[in-house]
C-alpha cells in the first residue's frame, strides 16, 4: 500500500513497463512528490541505496492527462493501471487491488492540482521568453514555448544577428530538451530468461549481507550489484550446481525465506522477499538444471522452468564476464 513519507509525499512499490509494449515489468520504488510536481522511481527505497544515486525514471505530473484502471486493456497483468503522458502511455503494476485503487486516485488528485489553469494555444507570459542581448545581435531574440503533442517546442519570434543570436537559439533548445515530460534511463537490450529479480546475499568473505539483482538463463545463474549493470560480479555455472533447496540453518542464520545453491566450491546463502518468492526461485532454479541434464533441451521443457518461476518475466542489460567470487 502507498505511504505518505516525512516529506509528506506518496511512497510504495510497484512494477512498471518501463520499455513501452514489451510485457515485462520491473519492481521499482516510487515517489509522488506533489511539491516537486513529478513523480519518480528508483531501484530501491533511496533509504537503500548509496547516497546520490539517481532515479531510474521520472514523469512530470503537468503532462498526465488521466490515470486510470487497465485490467480490461492488460489481462495478463494483474491490478494494471496506466498513466497516459502525452503521445506515452505507462502501464503499472499495484500489488492488490486497494493498492491499484489508492495510487489511481493520489495520481489523478495530484495531477487535479498541478495541470496548468492555461491551454495549449493560449499565451502565457512564462511562455514568452526574452533572451538577454548578445555580442553580435541588433535586436533581442525571444522565444515562444509552445507543448505540442505533450512535448515542449521552442519556436524564435524574432531573429537579427550573428553567431551570438545562433548561439542563443542552441541554449534554448538545449533548454526545452531538459523539460520534456518524462526521463527514462538508458534504454536496455531485450532478452528472455527465464527467471530474474532482486534477493538478499551473503558475501564470501566478510559474511555480510547484500541485496543483488539475480537473473537465471538456460546454462547460469548470474548476479549484479543492480539491473542497469552491463557485467556480472559473479557468473554460476548450471552444470557446476548440485542442489538447490530451502536452507535448513535460516534460524541460526536470522534469515527468512532463505534457500541454498550448492555448487562444487562454494554453497551460496539466498534470501528472498518471500516465501513464494523463495520457492519460485528453488523451482525455477531446479527445472533448468533438469532442463539442461536432461535428454533434449527442448523448447516445452524451457517453458516449464519459466512457468515454475515469476509470470513476469523481466527485461535485462545484455551481460557479459565473470568478478572475483568475494562477493
Amino acid at each position: 500500500m502507498p505511504y505518505v513519507d516525512r516529506q509528506n509525499r506518496i511512497c510504495g512499490f510497484l512494477d512498471i513497463e518501463e520499455n513501452e509494449s514489451s510485457g515485462k515489468f520491473l519492481r521499482r520504488y516510487f515517489i509522488l512528490d506533489t511539491q516537486q510536481g513529478s513523480l519518480v522511481w528508483f531501484m530501491d527505497n533511496p533509504q537503500n541505496l548509496p547516497v546520490g544515486t539517481d532515479c531510474v525514471g521520472s514523469l512530470k505530473l503537468t503532462y498526465i492527462s488521466k490515470v486510470s484502471d487497465a485490467t480490461k486493456l492488460r489481462p495478463k497483468a494483474e491490478f494494471c493501471f496506466v498513466i497516459n503522458a502525452g503521445m506515452r502511455k505507462f502501464f503499472l503494476q499495484a500489488n492488490d487491488q486497494q493498492d491499484l485503487v489508492d495510487w489511481v486516485n493520489a495520481l489523478n488528485k495530484a495531477t487535479k492540482i498541478t495541470v496548468p489553469k492555461t491551454c495549449d494555444g493560449q499565451q502565457n507570459p512564462e511562455n514568452q521568453k526574452a533572451l538577454p542581448d548578445v555580442v553580435g545581435t541588433k535586436k533581442q531574440v525571444s522565444y515562444r514555448t509552445e507543448i505540442i503533442g505533450g512535448v515542449p517546442i521552442v519556436t524564435q519570434t524574432q531573429h537579427e544577428g550573428g553567431d551570438g543570436a545562433d548561439r542563443a537559439e542552441r541554449d534554448a533548445m538545449h533548454r526545452s530538451h531538459s523539460q520534456l515530460p518524462y526521463f527514462l534511463s538508458r534504454p536496455a537490450q531485450e532478452h528472455t530468461v527465464i527467471k530474474s529479480g532482486y534477493c538478499v546475499k551473503q558475501g564470501a568473505v566478510m559474511r555480510n549481507w547484500k541485496r543483488r539483482y539475480f537473473l537465471l538463463e538456460e546454462n547460469s545463474m548470474s548476479y549484479f550489484k543492480s539491473d542497469l549493470e552491463k557485467e556480472p560480479l559473479r557468473m554460476i555455472p548450471l552444470k557446476e550446481v548440485h542442489k538447490v533447496q530451502e536452507c535448513k540453518q535460516s534460524d541460526i542464520m536470522m534469515r527468512d525465506n532463505l534457500f541454498e545453491v550448492v555448487t562444487t566450491s562454494r554453497t551460496f546463502y539466498i534470501q528472498a522477499d518471500s516465501p513464494e518468492e523463495m520457492h519460485s526461485w528453488i523451482k525455477a532454479v531446479s527445472g533448468a538444471i533438469v532442463a539442461q541434464r536432461g535428454p533434449g533441451r527442448s523448447a516445452a521443457t524451457m517453458r516449464q522452468a519459466r512457468r515454475l518461476s515469476n509470470p513476469c518475466i523481466q527485461r535485462y542489460t545484455s551481460r557479459i564476464g565473470e568478478c572475483s567470487s568475494t562477493d
